[in-house]
């Protein structure tokens, strides 16, 4: 049995090696976890790879297995249909496979958010048996609040079932949002999402950092965490700032706000190759060595 976890009862014995191997290498056997997010290419369209204050690396979408194949990561988080035009060339690259996404063009207004299934459980491990690469884990988006969050609930829980059946460790990516939604950002709304994630038996769950007023976001955070139980929560990245404030932020959200990790993308893949391999060290030393900020920045800065 894993340092950290005890396997769910849901892996079945067969799979219990499986799973715990995962998950060891998913976390570096620390409990932690340093998901580089790549899943934007749908998500966000091309506007987080191209245009001001973006470097001319991240208009490859290869850029993110460069990265991946070249920094200390936890897993990279993709589609599989990249994951299967560039794995070949990147085999020693920790997959976490995203199975539905969404673009950003059909605003709220117009529509309840809905993501669906890009692709099944079993077409997932069959790719990983075929492909032979080093496939860890699954990721799902749940937007609670929106009118079509029922579906979304049912469908995440039939896919963490069924990844833990496979010895796949689950990832649920949990965001309010809907015309049902007032805050986004509340913290006990977020605290909520977060206790879905653990209904639903997901190992892992991604939230917004929670704003409020008359306490820090890492303050606020902690509500969730307590929340979620035995399901770690992993806080996302945002939109890009600068290293000393973004590292700052984690190692609060960790020490403070009691998270197991990070859930990063545009703070890496935004930077040429050499400064997103620097900057996912430094994540990396804060999130599994435990380093302090001041650590990281010289990791960053190649001190």
């Amino acid at each position: 049995m894993s340092k950290t976890y005890a396997v769910p009862l849901d892996v079945p014995k067969s799979e219990q090696d499986t799973y715990i191997r995962n998950i060891k290498t998913i976390t570096h056997d620390s409990g932690r976890l340093m998901l580089f997010a790549g899943d934007q290419k749908v998500e966000h369209l091309n506007d987080d790879f191209y245009g001001d204050g973006i470097h001319a690396d991240d208009h490859d979408p290869e850029h993110l297995f460069r990265i991946a194949s070249k920094a200390k990561i936890g897993c990279l988080a993709v589609q599989l249909g990249l994951v299967a035009r560039y794995g070949a060339d990147y085999p020693k690259v920790p997959y976490l496979i995203k199975i539905n996404s969404k673009t950003h063009l059909v605003p709220k207004s117009q529509a309840e958010p809905f993501s669906n299934l890009l692709h099944t459980i079993d077409q997932v491990v069959a790719f990983r048996k075929s492909s032979k690469l080093n496939i860890l884990g699954i990721g799902y988006t749940i937007y609670l609040g929106s009118e079509y969050e029922s579906e979304m609930l049912r469908t995440a829980a039939q896919v963490i079932f069924e990844a833990h059946r496979n010895g796949l460790v689950a990832v649920l990516w949990i965001y309010p949002r809907g015309k049902a939604v007032g805050n986004e950002k509340d913290a006990h709304l977020i605290a909520g999402a977060a206790g879905v994630a653990a209904c639903l038996g997901a190992d892992f769950v991604k939230v917004n950092p929670p704003k409020g007023e008359g306490a820090s976001s890492a303050e606020l955070i902690r509500e969730a965490t307590l929340a979620a139980g035995r399901t770690k929560v992993v806080c996302a990245g945002g939109s890009s700032v600068d290293a000393t404030t973004f590292l700052t932020q984690l190692w609060e959200q960790i020490h403070i706000g009691g998270c197991s990790g990070n859930a990063t993308g545009r703070n890496i893949h935004q930077k040429s190759l050499d400064e997103a391999v620097r900057m996912c060290n430094a994540i990396y030393a804060i999130t599994v060595d435990g380093a302090s900020v001041e650590d990281a920045l010289k990791v960053y800065h190649g001190d």
